[in-house]
Order: structure tokens, then sequence, then C-alpha cells
């Protein structure tokens, strides 16, 4: 809950530019929008602000072109085979060869700063909701003391109008004497309210007016998309920019309906229904009912809707399909940030895997396992089928540690910071208390002996907008970097599961993200731990100690035989010792005693 505070707080800076592009936007376009493309764009903004409370992530609009340009890479394109691997005595040497340095990254106490932020959320929501109440208990007050509308003229004017919009259902109409001005409420049984004062006063040609611009709003089911703006409203009670937006909203579904009403009307009707509008002004108001639609306004959104009636002439056939055109531009480009504004879904801890039944075995791995708790998973991609060790524990997100650095190195490729002629960066003279990272590093030495300092140099580099964008890109784990540069992969923001980490790799050999082919190649040396005639081992090791001691192991990579090419990830949790050397031999025994590692090659 913490971390939604800090990330929803985050995420709304994130709102209020998307708002500021999007009112830019539409005033660009304006002049080919017809006042009902104007507010039906609204409607695509509203669905983006439900975004950061959806329990999954969009599908990013960037990853669908990629699907498209990235149909050249396929198997045949796999990566060519290492071209400097690691000779070794034996698999058992190798893997003592390789290296799990760490540091302690301390536990971490719930934010104080993002439970905070949580709580002052929460107890807006609640006078929000109480407020809301508040409203629905003079709502139903009022419906207690509305009666059956009287008047026999209102009436056969009502059904009149019901025939000219082709309204086939009759809709129940009261008077009251607590309104000012005409409201419909209600979306599954909508009833128009109107002030007995207008009955009383009782002009046709006004009426109907008023008759028709509310069953405008039931035409184009307004009372709904009321509903959705008010508990947008609520949910954004802090942020200013949101309520200007719901605001601009209101004004324009108002704007969206005159206009309506005018193409039922002669050309020379229009100044008399303007003058209707003038002549409630006195009269009219803001609804006290949040859910109700109506034909009132603020003095200042009433002079905006003369003045567009005083202006208003029926679009061509042109203006239409610009006014298309520019609708789905706009929609596009807020569609383009959906990806960007999840936040519930960051909290999942268990990753929702969709695989078909039949492809997948468990197995049953305790005895490899010992005292700590874990997950293995392996996938034959000549069978494309998975064998799994505690299904419920190998959807479990946890962070990824060291076993990050595989795609962290990748990202620095792509972009330049570090290239396959020139890995090389040079140490600062900072002490750490690992002698292999006091020392100039390429990513060979960096990643065998999972030197922090030279990854850290590399997303200081790329920067955080970079960052975040590789890990949509690819869909990593949770896709959360909501800490800093230096730490975000390190038992903190950054979440993967078991599952998770084998079908990423899959991917990334079979190039699924249209890397280039020389950068996967040298991150795929870079782990290379064993090699023969017969096998080739690749993977990484991962630990994350909290307090000095180890708790978070893991163990990815795949192995390359002569038949198939196996895919598999170890994950341990323990009170202590359950690093990433200590994955790497539960995961050589279990492949060993499967036949599928050969021993003593």
């Amino acid at each position: 809950m913490a971390d939604f505070g800090i990330d929803f707080f985050l995420r709304n800076i994130l709102i209020c530019v998307i708002i500021s592009i999007f009112l830019i936007t539409k005033r660009i376009f304006q002049k080919f929008l017809t006042s009902r493309m104007q507010f039906n764009l609204w409607l695509p903004l509203l669905g983006l602000l439900a975004v950061p409370f959806l329990p999954f992530r969009p599908v990013d609009f960037f990853q669908i072109l990629l699907w498209f340009n990235t149909l050249k890479y396929n198997l045949s394109s796999n990566l060519e085979p290492a071209a400097k691997p690691t000779q070794n005595a034996g698999i058992s040497d190798a893997l003592r060869y390789m290296d799990d340095f760490t540091l302690s990254a301390g536990s971490k106490p719930l934010s104080v700063l993002g439970l905070t932020l949580c709580a002052i959320w929460l107890l807006g929501i609640l006078a929000m909701l109480l407020l809301l109440a508040k409203s629905q208990a003079r709502l139903n007050a009022l419906k207690k003391s509305a009666l059956p509308l009287q008047s026999e003229a209102v009436r056969i004017l009502y059904h009149n109008c019901l025939g000219e919009l082709h309204i086939k259902r009759t809709l129940p109409i009261y008077s009251t004497a607590f309104l000012k001005s005409p409201i419909i409420v209600g979306f599954f049984k909508p009833s128009i309210y109107l002030p007995i004062h207008l009955i009383s006063d009782y002009d046709a040609v006004g009426m109907r007016y008023m008759l028709l611009h509310e069953l405008q709003h039931y035409k184009h089911r307004d009372p709904l998309v009321s509903c959705l703006m008010n508990f947008i409203g609520i949910l954004y009670w802090f942020n200013p920019l949101v309520w200007f937006a719901l605001k601009e909203m209101r004004s324009d579904r108002e704007i969206a309906c005159d206009t309506a009403v005018l193409r039922y009307l002669e050309e020379r009707d229009y100044e008399s229904y303007g003058n209707t509008l003038i002549s409630l002004a006195e009269k009219v108001s803001l609804s006290p009912f949040p859910f109700a639609s109506g034909i009132g306004g603020s003095m200042k959104q009433l002079q905006r809707r003369i003045l567009h009636i005083s202006s208003y002439e029926k679009p061509s056939v042109v203006k239409r399909v610009k006014g298309i055109a520019a609708f789905c531009i706009i929609a596009a480009i807020l569609f383009g940030f959906a990806p960007m504004l999840p936040t519930y879904a960051l909290e999942q801890k268990h990753y929702k895997w969709q695989v078909s039944p039949e492809k997948v075995s468990t197995i049953d791995l305790s005895s490899y396992f010992h005292e700590y708790k874990g997950s293995f998973v392996l996938y034959r991609l000549e069978e494309d089928t998975w064998q799994i060790y505690n299904l419920d524990y190998a959807t479990l997100r946890s962070a990824p540690n060291s076993t990050y650095k595989i795609y962290d190195a990748l990202f620095g490729l792509e972009e330049g910071v570090i290239t396959p002629a020139h890995s090389s960066m040079t140490w600062d003279g900072t002490v750490y208390p690992f002698k292999t990272w006091n020392a100039d590093q390429d990513l060979y030495s960096a990643m065998k002996s999972s030197v922090n300092w030279y990854f850290q140099e590399v997303d200081a580099q790329l920067g955080m907008t970079a960052v975040r964008n590789y890990i949509h890109r690819i869909g990593y784990g949770n896709e959360s970097v909501t800490s800093d540069l230096s730490s975000y992969w390190m038992e903190s923001s950054l979440k993967i599961s078991t599952i998770e980490q084998v079908a990423l790799l899959t991917d990334l050999y079979r190039n699924r993200f249209g890397f280039a082919p020389e950068n996967l190649n040298l991150v795929k040396d870079s782990i290379c731990i064993f090699s023969s005639e017969n096998q080739s081992l690749y993977g990484k090791t991962g630990t994350g100690r909290i307090n000095g001691q180890d708790k978070n192991g893991w163990f990815v990579g795949f192995l390359e035989t002569n038949d198939d090419i196996c895919f598999f990830a170890t994950h341990i949790q323990g009170d202590a010792n359950a690093a990433g050397s200590n994955a790497a031999e539960i995961t050589a025994a279990i492949l060993s005693d499967m036949g599928i590692l050969l021993s003593g090659s």
C-alpha cells in the first residue's frame, strides 16, 4: 500500500501532463470537430483516468508496432553460437568459477510518506462519499415530494418530443417545487423532473426546447457518463486539473446537447432557442445532484453555450470526415499513454499466467530444496512443454537482484552506452568489499563478478525514462521502477516471478523484441558458464542480501544441447544462506538427475 501511495502520486503528475497535452491538442483540432465529437473526445480521457486502478497493464501501442516489426525474427534468426565459450574441466568447477557477489540492501521499512499519502487519499475519498451520500439523500427527498406531471398541455408536448426524437420508451416525468431547472436522473430507470414554476409559466416553445434538451441527454446515455464522471471526481478529489477537465467536459456535454436540439429546429428558431437560455439565466442553476444531467449550468457556461448557438452551422460531410480523423488522432495519442499509468497492477504479488494446461506438468522436487521455500521452472523449446515445481510459488513475484543485469546490459548496448567493441568502464576509486570490483571492468568481468557499480553506471547514462521504456517494452515482471536508478532491482520495487524469468529468456533467445543480434550475442557470451562439444550452459545468479543475510536466491539461464534448448529458473528464499550460488547448485543437481545436463563433459 505504501508503494501504491507514492506511485499513484507520481502517476498524477503524469496525468496532469496528459490532460494538458489533451487540452492543447483538442484546441488545435477544435475547428475540425463537431460539438458531439468534442464531447466524445472526453470519453477516452475518462477511460484513461481509470487505468491506474486496473489489475493489468493495457497493451502498449509501441508493442503492437513491434510485433509487426519483428516478424522477420523467428527461430531461423536465433543467436549465433558463443564466439568465446568458457572452457572448463567440468560443470562443478564451472559453477564454482561463477562469482555470486552482492551487497546488503538492508531491510526496507514501509514508506512513511507512501502510507501518509494513502491515508490522506482514503480520507478524502471518505469525505467525498459522505458528500455524495448527502446529495443522494436530498435527491431521494425530492423524488418522494415530486408529483406525476399534471399539466395536460406539457404531457402532450412531451409525447410529441418523444416521437420527434424517435424514442420509443416513455420516461416518467414529474413536477417538483425544489428545482430551478429541469434535470434527468437515473440510468436504469431514468426520470425527468420539471420545476413547478416553469410549468405554471407555461411557454410551449421554451418548454419544447427544454424537453428536447433533456431527452437528448437520455438518447446519448449522459446519465451513465455523469456517474462515471463523478466516480472519477471522487478518486481524483485532490487533483485540480482533473476537476478542471471534468468541468470542461460538463460544459461540452451541454453544448453537444444544444447542438443536437438545433438539428431538429429550423435555422430561424436558433435565436429563439438561445433566447430561452437567456430568459432562464437567472432561474437555472448548477444541479445539486451529482448524478443528474440538465439544461442548467453556471453563468459562464450559459454564456459560452449562447455564443455557440449564435454561431452554429450544420456541419458539412467534409467537416464530419475531418472530425472523425481528428478524433482518431487524439484518441491514439491518449491510448499511447495508457501503459504508463497502471498502479494497482504493480501491487500484484502473483503473475497471472495463461498457458494451455496440456503443456504443463508439475514435478516434486522438494528433496532438492531442503530448508528453502522456492520453485523450479523448466521449458523445453523443441517440445514446447513446461515442467514446474511448486506452481503457486513459481507465479510469486520477487526482486530479481543480479539476474536483471542480463537485460540491463542489453539496454545499455541498444542505446550505445556500451558497445560490443568498447564495453569497458573505468573504476572511480570507490573501495568495495570485493576485490574484483575494485578495478576497471568490461561486460564479461562485470557480469562474471556481478559488479553492481558497472550496471548502475549503465543505468545512470540511460536515464530513468529509457530504463522504464525498455522494461515496459519487454514486459519485465511488474514493470515497476519507482525507486532510484541505483537500487530498483535490488530488493526494491521491480519484481518478477520464476515463470516470467523463463518466458522472458525464451523470448529474448528468439529475439522477439527486435534487438540487434550482435548485442544479443555479446550478452549471451557474457553469461556463458560452460561450453563443450555436446552442451553449453548459460546463466546468471542473483542474491538478495538483507541486513547481512542472504534471503533471496536466483539462478536463471538456458542449456543448449544437440537435441534441444532448455530454459530454466530456480528461486529460493530463506532466513539465511538463500544465495544465488546455492540456487545454481540446486539447478545443476536437478538438470543432471533429469539427464539434461551431462556431468563431467
